[in-house]
């Protein structure tokens, strides 16, 4: 499965790469949700989208909405220090899955709800 993460903290980022390329995921990584979209738009291949909430340039409740408008069939995983109040609600409309995960995240648990989303599980 290969996974577009958007993640603008630096140390956070290359750590979750790390732990979900161990567990077999290809990780395609940008540093904001700008930076993801634009990924996207050049046509890079991928099956799920990790996201983080509070980034620069494009949040990733901006970004989740602008694939979604493309392929509103998309896997999101959002992870975040900062949870919405009406939680996974709040952030997407339609049938396509979505978890929320509170930051600071174990590899284990992002594992299983990027596995979860997909369908795998």
């Amino acid at each position: 499965m290969r996974v577009l993460m958007a993640e603008d903290e630096t140390l956070a980022a290359e750590v979750l790469a790390e732990g979900l390329s161990e567990a077999g995921f290809t990780v395609l990584a940008a540093p904001d949700g700008q930076a993801a979209l634009e990924l996207a738009a050049a046509g890079a291949a991928f099956d799920l989208l990790l996201t983080d909430l509070r980034m620069p340039r494009m949040d990733g409740r901006e970004l989740i909405a602008r694939l979604r408008s493309e392929r509103p069939d998309l896997p999101v995983v959002v992870m975040t220090g900062f949870p919405p109040p009406d939680g996974p609600a709040a952030l997407h409309a339609g049938p396509a899955p979505l978890r929320l995960l509170t930051k600071p995240i174990q590899i284990a648990p992002l594992v299983d709800a990027l596995r979860s989303v997909a369908g795998l599980v």
